[in-house]
């Protein structure tokens, strides 16, 4: 079989989410694919749709129900045992994909002999195939056989997964997977999958659709979900140090790990939840100063973020009291003040 197509579904049946994605599925231009949907203990119709469209499509459709609710990363490693492909990719099931999507990825794999292979994707809130918001994903610097200076611009820039088609070989030789039971699990697996394969391609192309509706995981903030970032943070490592690539990638590590961990927790907590706690603040200033207390001196670090976020990271650093009242009080101003 040529290509595995894993989908983990969890209560998508509301405003036709579901049946718009597996529509793109079913209606893909490659032969000889299957698709394995992964219903997370859903407590909606979803279960029920998806038996539907097993029902319709016998020939190319399976689905497998976890009566534990284990989140996206449990639900892909259910579909990555169950695969058959000799290629397997991964599609959300709020999103959806051009019917030439896995066609042309796989192609491009097969010509150039890569063993995973890329597109780009955009960015949507109408259920269409109109292309919405561009969003180039990877660069071209980082495609052909990798090497040391490719992989070090994978660690800090892996791109989505769910935008790959990837060579089941390499997954099975290494065991590669994903965290089960929390959110935000590509952002550890991501770059780690990456330092295993050695040829990467990409189509210069937007093929995957992602839909923004107000249940997409990036628009609900809630304290789990920031727990989760620094959870993965830390896997992150944990599984850098375990595969031999914490040594050779230190420094792009230590980026990947302010950014996770840090940067983006900081301030999407703050700006997302309504009562941020000091103690959480402490917390993550506490995570940063035990694995990597130098990380602002990180040349990637200082260019990838902007001066404001820097002095206020380093206020946070200093004094994570000073930090919470400036925020909240500059905050406070640039919503209600200035805009009067």
């Amino acid at each position: 079989m040529k290509l595995s197509i894993v989908v983990p579904v969890y209560n998508m049946a509301g405003g036709n989410k579901l049946r718009f994605c597996l529509d793109s599925l079913v209606n893909q231009t490659v032969s000889d694919y299957e698709i394995i949907a992964v219903d997370d203990a859903s407590t909606d119709d979803s279960l029920a749709i998806l038996q539907e469209y097993e029902s319709n499509y016998p020939w190319k459709f399976k689905v497998i129900q976890s009566f534990e609710n284990i989140k996206q990363g449990g639900a892909r490693n259910k579909g990555i045992e169950a695969a058959r492909g000799t290629w397997i990719g991964f599609v959300d099931s709020d999103d959806w994909i051009a019917p030439e999507m896995y066609e042309k990825l796989i192609t491009k794999a097969e010509q150039t002999g890569a063993d995973v292979a890329g597109c780009d994707y955009c960015m949507t809130d109408t259920q269409s195939m109109k292309v919405g918001k561009l969003m180039p994903n990877n660069t071209m610097d980082q495609t052909g056989i990798l090497d040391h200076e490719k992989y070090k611009l994978l660690v800090r820039n892996p791109g989505s997964m769910v935008i790959k088609v990837y060579l089941k070989e390499v997954i099975d030789t290494h065991h590669l997977r994903f965290p089960e039971k929390t959110f935000y699990e590509d952002n550890c697996a991501s770059p780690i999958w990456m330092l295993h394969f050695s040829h990467f391609e990409r189509v210069e192309e937007p093929l995957y659709y992602y839909y923004q509706h107000d249940m997409s995981t990036v628009h609900a903030i809630s304290m789990e979900k920031c727990e989760a970032r620094l959870l993965m943070g830390k896997r992150l490592i944990e599984e850098a140090r375990r595969c031999g690539f914490y040594k050779p990638y230190r420094q792009e590590f230590e980026y990947a790990f302010s950014k996770l961990y840090y940067m983006n927790t900081l301030f999407t907590y703050m700006l997302g939840m309504k009562r941020p706690r000091l103690d959480f603040l402490r917390l993550i200033a506490d995570g940063m100063k035990q694995e990597f207390p130098d990380f602002q001196d990180n040349v990637y670090y200082q260019g990838a973020f902007d001066e404001e976020q820097k002095k206020l990271a380093a206020m946070h650093m200093k004094s994570p009291l000073r930090f919470f009242i400036y925020f909240r009080l500059l905050n406070f101003y640039r919503n209600h003040i200035r805009k009067k």
